[in-house]
């Protein structure tokens, strides 16, 4: 008999297998019918997350034309309105949000800067910086794998391809990673924890439907792994540990909802629809709930609304932010 262990990684592990070895596991039946790491001190394993039962939506642009520095924050699991949680570093929109159930980071923004900030996600105040990105961009892709927070692509003057990387865990500025097959901007991420998939965005002016993807571990070039269900850019996004759903965005605003198994390729399917159609939304998960925040449909939004990312259908109405605002950025975490 087996059973799928997820969610761990060895952490200092002395004599750990190399070669590639994976990590030993015994399904005692005849015992306590317990698994059994093998020749393991279960005190060196570490759970990894890149969710969380913490919901958070920072910054933004509000219809005064000024930027927005709130962070607010839900509980994925319930409904109801946001609460306050603190303010960012800056008045500002369109960073690229993360986490690694602990920490949350934003990086980019609107003006186009290089800033970095973090938060702890358990813990409500002001966010402090982190570091700055490679290049200095507005609304870049973000993905993570429980280590490394990814930014990919964005726009500063002109459509990048850069992706660039950081240790959440520790401060500091962001390291190459490699490039985006092309430059764009207002593209957002969805990861399983292994593979970092970027979908939708501007090219040049154009909304694509294209998805590229990441081995978030390593570094290197992305590769395309297939199509959106229609061109849009400034689509929420956010996933569980297999499936991601790309919510609304536009080249028309609209509320489609489409998904993707991430660990392989192929182009999205039809989800269901967003409560509200609008685009410069933002997602976050609990691995079982996704919830979309924010956006621009005429103007700006406080909408909450989710899905159960398992199945398909229509979202449903989960609450207000305590501001309207578009150009907002989620993560999630405990």
């Amino acid at each position: 008999m087996s059973r799928k262990i997820s969610h761990s990684i060895i952490n200092g592990r002395t004599g750990a297998g190399t070669g590639g070895q994976g990590l030993k596991v015994e399904w005692v039946d005849s015992n306590d019918g317990q698994l059994h790491w093998m020749d393991v001190d279960e005190s060196s394993l570490v759970p990894v997350y890149w969710y969380g039962g913490r919901g958070i939506f920072a910054g933004g642009w509000l219809d005064s034309d000024s930027g927005s520095n709130v962070i607010d924050y839900i509980t994925i699991a319930s409904t109801g309105n946001a609460t306050d949680f603190g303010n960012s570093t800056i008045s500002d929109g369109y960073h690229g949000g993360c986490s690694n159930g602990t920490r949350g980071v934003f990086g980019g923004s609107r003006n186009s800067t290089n800033v970095i900030y973090y938060i702890t996600i358990s813990t409500t105040g002001d966010a402090t910086d982190f570091g700055d990105l490679s290049v200095g961009r507005s609304t870049p892709a973000a993905v993570s794998n429980g280590t490394r927070g990814v930014w990919g692509g964005g726009y500063a003057g002109g459509y990048s391809n850069v992706i660039d990387y950081v240790i959440i865990s520790t401060t500091g500025n962001a390291t190459d990673f490699g490039d985006l097959t092309a430059g764009m901007s207002s593209i957002n991420g969805v990861s399983n924890g292994t593979r970092g998939c970027m979908g939708g965005g501007d090219r040049g002016g154009v909304a694509t439907n294209v998805i590229e993807y990441i081995t978030i571990a390593s570094t290197g070039n992305a590769a395309d792994f297939g199509d959106l269900t229609a061109s849009r850019q400034a689509a929420g996004a956010t996933s569980d540990d297999t499936r991601g759903i790309f919510g609304g965005g536009s080249s028309a605003t609209t509320n489609i909802m489409d998904y993707i198994t991430i660990a392989s390729t192929g182009n999205a399917t039809d989800f269901g629809d967003l409560t509200v159609a609008r685009s410069d939304n933002d997602a976050c998960s609990d691995n079982t709930k996704g919830v979309w925040g924010g956006g621009f449909g005429g103007s700006s939004k406080n909408t909450l609304d989710y899905v159960t990312i398992q199945t398909t259908g229509n979202a449903v109405d989960f609450g207000d932010l305590t501001q309207a605002r578009r150009q907002i950025s989620s993560t999630s975490g405990d």
